[in-house]
């Protein structure tokens, strides 16, 4: 009997006990953001190029960067709008000449958030409009260029680090789907893009 007294008297101290409240997550006390993306791309296959240089292409990695301005529903999902740049430059196997690949994405992306204290993990799924531009040069030193305007898509994951409510640093890889034709040509832009973020809350 006593030893359930005293777990009722235990008890009733722990509701009326003073807690403190938990800290209240940077996201909810500032739900908007900007963030600035620099890093690397790289197209996940080779490009044979026949009807405008009937050579082979290597992999090479080039350069992905993006401003983004977001916003969070919560300390779990939020949704981000961004502007980028990707360039990818590439010579053939064998011979001279070269391609040159570059896209300004407008992307919109929904993201979902493991908030863990200083340190988020996150996983987002988006669609994009790539502006595109390939311009090939051929053995004698001509070239041609060629433009177009594609939907594409996305998947990707990250995470960041919270040095204070209002700034963090995080990485982020992507998975991009991009398959403009120039002339009835495919030229994939698929590939992976691997950055590293600097963000601010406000």
């Amino acid at each position: 009997m006593k030893r359930i007294q005293l777990l009722f008297m235990i008890a009733a101290f722990l509701a009326v006990a003073p807690w403190p409240a938990p800290a209240e997550p940077a996201s909810e006390k500032y739900p908007d953001y900007t963030e600035l993306k620099g890093g690397y791309y790289y197209p996940s296959e080779q490009i044979r190029l026949d009807e405008f240089s009937g050579t082979d292409f290597d992999r090479k990695k080039g350069f992905n960067g993006e401003i983004a301005f977001g916003h969070r529903y919560g300390p779990a999902f939020g949704t981000e709008f961004g502007i980028g740049y990707l360039q990818n430059r590439r010579s053939p196997d064998i011979g001279s000449g070269r391609i040159t690949q570059e896209a300004l994405p407008v992307l919109l992306s929904a993201k979902l958030f493991l908030p863990l204290g200083p340190v988020e993990p996150y996983a987002e799924a988006g669609v994009g409009a790539y502006f595109t531009r390939l311009e090939a040069e051929d053995d004698a030193g001509g070239s041609r260029m060629f433009r177009e305007v594609d939907l594409g898509t996305h998947l990707g994951a990250g995470l960041n680090i919270n040095f204070t409510d209002k700034m963090y640093l995080g990485v982020e890889g992507r998975y991009i789907w991009v398959r403009p034709e120039y002339e009835n040509v495919e030229i994939r832009l698929d590939g992976y893009t691997a950055t590293v973020n600097l963000g601010f809350r406000y």
